[in-house]
């Protein structure tokens, strides 16, 4: 059973995960913290304002996006959420390449959570 914490994480990630399908960048604007830091599947960094600015211009349209294998973990006003995202996404127009990231996001905050960083990372079978 889910405690009210867990409902609240996962109810801030599901909210996320819609408003980067639809490009809503009123509501990233809302959820993510001031100093938030998104890392690439590449290792690039973008900052809140360019991590939004992918939506504004444009540049970026996923015509799917999903997680499953969904956990969180908390220690004090500090949750991580890992779990596996599904996308299908182009980047000006042309295909974003990988299907399936792992990804994990840093939450903070106790009264109204807000996304600090993510870090997306491909997803292989482990080394034999």
């Amino acid at each position: 059973m889910q405690s009210a914490t867990d409902e609240r994480i996962l109810e801030l990630t599901s909210a996320w995960v819609d408003a980067e399908l639809h490009a809503d960048t009123d509501a990233l604007r809302a959820m993510l913290h001031d100093d938030f830091v998104g890392v690439g599947p590449l290792g690039f960094m973008l900052p809140k304002p360019a991590w939004i600015g992918r939506h504004h211009s444009g540049d970026l349209e996923y015509q799917s996006l999903s997680l499953s294998e969904t956990s969180v973990r908390h220690f004090g006003d500090t949750a991580i959420v890992i779990a596996a995202q599904h996308q299908q996404a182009t980047y000006q127009g042309r295909p974003v390449p990988g299907e399936q990231f792992r990804i994990t996001l840093v939450i903070v905050g106790d009264g109204e959570p807000r996304i600090a960083g993510l870090q997306l990372s491909p997803m292989a079978p482990p080394p034999s």
